[in-house]
């Protein structure tokens, strides 16, 4: 780990002091800001530069000068209100309000990790006015917002920062529409235009065209400036505050990646082939001391053209430093900590839709932006006319992958399990009561990656899709049983079928077989005083770990099994495996409520005591959210020789 260094507070409010050019001083301490931001993403291993780097100026523009909150307090209710619903940038927020003194420095530097700062913005964290990280309801809080002070008699305007690929969100439009039919001048939404998404250009994905026209369609007051220019900013924001009670739209023209040269989006995408590579992840050594050397250099020039000394930098404490967290989807770029296992199941998938897609020219992909993330990118580049690119619009792409199936198509549905299961569970729910048959591949399932939050930690989707009639759940524990069961979800299911996917590396390879019974798990570790069933890679690790420790300590004799059927049971199977034992315990990757115990209690007709993770989700590193949770191995262990001791008095 290189040598990380932080602007201080008391550095930080020198500059915000300086009797110098206003516009000057923004640039300066929006820099000082990307350095902060650039250490706490390095020392959490993961985070998102690229669009923090985009919206720091704007970022550093309202909350230091523009907007009222600094002064008033995030307390008082007639405060002026920012949010981003991007929530991607929120490394840059949470800098530019350590500089503030809103949160501490020991949570800046704690960014992903249990106890510091979420991977999205929460309002548990001081000075976070909204949650996001689930894109598209940024507009529609900030609408709230603006009636609760027009009811209310409050003062404050509302500002909204947006993505320009978050648009192509539906709800964003339903906001908009309504937002002019009320007549809320106040609210105030500016668009971080930096033209790229996760990995590829905006027009690429899903083309926004004329935005500026559509967003004055729509009823809003529209104004373009450079986002990196604090002149340009401050005309635009100066005008719409002497506007009317039209509600007010920003298209802030920025650069993804802005203040480190290779960032930054047109030389990143030339670089890169045309993909861009600094959305997600952490930087390398290499690559962290150069952007660090560019904006430290930058930061001295600044600071010698207004005659101020450059900022004293303060050394963080190399003990403190943390190694990446494991199985963050990253852009391309960054570090992972060190994986006991090389396999990842979500590359053993990409690999069998692609030998799929070469047998069954029927077999077509939809992706909702998450092509890297999701392993399809193969499948586009090996079958472009077969792969078709939803953007950022989980309910638009599993209604057209249900006209698809209608008319003898075969779609495989792709998005993070959090965003997938619920935001179009309605259209998923109409789609399965037509009877045709759609693939829905859930990534991201489950407790871990714990680093970016709640938001997309999916420990609901089992429940949200378990209620379906005709809708198998699986979920694969190795590569092996990953290619099988997406074989029979494609070759031999009646029905539409949800596969549920770890994104990160498997702890351990597991010895599952390559072969599909529907409704039959496998023995993993023999044991004949209690039975653990559980599903997926980290969670089937964690129990053997419990399993291994109880019988090195010999205080219980504990069988294990991989269960990939989350709500489909073989009779004979269970009576054989898993009804003969008592007590019978699940470990769900999920919430403890209609996963996996739920529907082995109703197959059973019995109790069975289900760990599972309870209350919301705990950000972290894969020990601390599981630790927090109690699912670790040694935590396992305990709980189940405090239960089975329990049932024995």
């Amino acid at each position: 780990m290189p040598e990380l260094r932080l602007v201080p507070k008391p550095e930080l409010d020198r500059l915000r002091a300086a009797e110098v050019d206003p516009d000057a001083r923004l640039a300066l301490l929006a820099d000082a800001c990307r350095l902060n931001a650039l250490v706490a993403v390095k020392r959490a291993g993961s985070g998102h530069l690229g669009s923090t780097f985009s919206a720091l100026d704007v970022v550093a523009h309202l909350l230091f000068e523009e907007l009222d909150v600094a002064r008033r307090g995030f307390d008082d209710p007639d405060r002026d209100v920012f949010f981003s619903s991007k929530g991607h940038d929120v490394p840059g927020l949470y800098a530019a309000l350590f500089a503030l003194g809103v949160v501490p420095r020991e949570r800046l530097l704690r960014l992903r990790r249990l106890g510091g700062l979420d991977g999205h913005p929460e309002v548990g964290v001081p000075g976070i006015e909204a949650s996001s990280g689930s894109l598209g309801m940024g507009i529609s809080k900030g609408r709230g917002i603006a009636l609760a002070k027009r009811r209310l008699g409050r003062q404050g305007r509302i500002v909204v920062m947006t993505g320009d690929g978050e648009l192509q969100e539906g709800q964003n439009w339903e906001a908009l529409q309504s937002a002019a039919h009320e007549r809320l001048g106040r609210l105030w939404v500016v668009v971080d235009r930096n033209e790229v998404q996760s990995d590829k250009r905006t027009e690429e994905i899903v083309a926004l065209g004329d935005l500026e026209a559509k967003l004055r369609a729509f009823g809003w007051d529209v104004e373009t400036a450079d986002g990196h220019d604090h002149a340009a900013l401050r005309g635009a924001f100066a005008r719409f505050r002497e506007g009317d009670d039209t509600p007010k739209a920003l298209v802030a023209n920025t650069v993804k990646g802005k203040g480190v040269s290779f960032m930054e989006h047109p030389h990143a995408l030339a670089e890169g082939g045309g993909t861009y590579r600094w959305h997600a992840g952490a930087p390398d050594d290499e690559a962290f001391a150069q952007a660090l050397a560019e904006i430290e250099a930058r930061l001295a020039e600044r600071c010698l053209a207004l005659g101020l000394d450059p900022p004293s930098l303060e050394a963080v404490e190399a003990e403190a430093a943390v190694r990446g967290l494991e199985g963050e989807p990253e852009s391309g770029a960054g570090s992972r900590r060190p994986a006991v296992s090389a396999e990842y199941v979500v590359e053993a998938y990409g690999e069998a839709l692609l030998e799929l897609a070469a047998e069954r020219d029927d077999l077509v992909v939809l992706d909702a932006d998450l092509a890297s993330d999701c392993r399809t990118r193969e499948f586009e580049l090996a079958y472009p006319e077969r792969f078709f690119q939803c953007g950022i619009a989980e309910q638009d792409m599993v209604s057209t992958a249900a006209g698809m199936a209608r008319h003898g198509l075969l779609p495989v549905v792709n998005s993070f399990a959090s965003f997938l299961a619920s935001r179009a569970n309605e259209q998923i729910y109409n789609q399965a009561s037509e009877r045709s048959k759609v693939v829905y591949a859930l990534h991201y399932a489950g407790l871990i990656p714990a680093g970016p939050g709640k938001s997309h930690q999916s420990v609901r989707d089992i429940s949200l899709l378990g209620a379906l009639p005709n809708l198998p759940i699986v979920q694969p524990g190795s590569s092996e049983e990953t290619a099988a069961l997406l074989r029979w979800a494609v070759e031999d299911a009646e029905e539409s079928v949800a596969v549920r996917l770890a994104i990160g590396p498997s702890p351990r390879r597991l010895d599952l077989p390559a072969q599909v019974s529907v409704g039959r798990g496998s023995l993993l570790h023999e044991g004949g005083d209690a039975v653990l069933v559980a599903y997926g890679p980290v969670m089937l690790h964690e129990a053997l770990l419990a399993a291994e420790r109880l019988a090195e300590s010999g205080d219980l004799s504990l069988r294990v099994v991989a269960m990939p059927w989350l709500n489909r049971f073989d009779e004979d199977w269970l009576a054989a495996e898993v009804a003969r034992f008592d007590p019978v315990f699940v470990l769900e990757d999920h919430a403890p409520v209609g996963g996996l115990g739920d529907g082995l209690r109703a197959a059973l007709q019995r109790p069975v005591t289900v760990f599972g993770v309870e209350g919301w989700a705990a950000c972290g590193t894969p020990p601390e959210a599981l630790g927090f949770h109690g699912l670790d191995g040694a935590s396992l262990a305990a709980r189940i020789v405090d239960r089975v001791g329990a049932v024995a008095r």
